[in-house]
């Protein structure tokens, strides 16, 4: 008696689950199609942008080759292309490279197009205080110590990733000022500061030695 009941569960589950598919099958079988596609379209996506990332890569790579060529006016056309073209990535690196190109031939307008990478929102921290250092390192002798200090001292925090050299160069900058208490300032900074490289840190020493002795109370 018990297998007939089982019988009779087993034949009405089999009609339920037929007017299920008959009611409900094109919703499923939408649904496995729209599936299939997300995923074929998501690995299509991953692909076309893995093939974009090795293309400017290799495009990087030529445009520094040019510049080591000291082709650099070939190497900022290329690096110029890159930065309209290429993935996120390699467009902040290209404007970085792009500049440092054209400062061969005119520091100014170099010192410009940093500029305008660090005032960049869309630039990560990291490369916006590097195009900072690097405008910076280019008006050095040619702008004021006031000036200096407004570029970096934001980039001279602990933890700041160019930190160390933001110091060198303001302590440079005052220094050319003929401000001794300033340069001493950012020397002491440098001398403290515990991960500043040894290479900077002799540089330091040494223009710590050209500064005039503190005057005793």
């Amino acid at each position: 008696m018990s297998e007939l009941f089982d019988e009779v569960d087993e034949e009405v589950r089999r009609e339920q689950l037929k007017k299920l598919w008959e009611r409900y099958s094109i919703f499923i079988i939408a649904g496995a199609i729209l599936i299939i596609a997300a995923v074929g379209g998501w690995r299509g996506y991953q692909y076309l942008e893995a093939r974009k990332a090795a293309e400017a890569g290799a495009a990087f790579e030529a445009a520094a080759d040019l510049s080591e060529q000291n082709k650099h006016e070939e190497a900022e056309a290329a690096f110029t292309k890159l930065a309209a073209s290429a993935p996120y990535g390699y467009r902040v690196l290209s404007r970085l490279r792009a500049a440092a190109e054209v400062a061969f031939r005119d520091p100014q307008a170099a010192a410009r197009m940093y500029d305008e990478i660090a005032a960049d929102r869309s630039v990560g921290a990291a490369e916006q205080d590097l195009a900072k250092i690097r405008a910076a390192g280019l008006l050095l002798d040619t702008t004021s110590y006031s000036n200096m200090l407004q570029r970096l001292e934001s980039a001279t925090t602990p933890g700041a990733t160019y930190r160390h050299t933001a110091r060198e160069l303001l302590a440079l900058s005052a220094w050319r000022a003929n401000d001794a208490a300033a340069a001493r300032q950012w020397l002491d900074t440098i001398a403290n500061d515990g991960e500043t490289p040894p290479s900077l840190r002799s540089r330091a020493e040494a223009l710590q030695a050209l500064l005039p002795p503190v005057a005793k109370s």
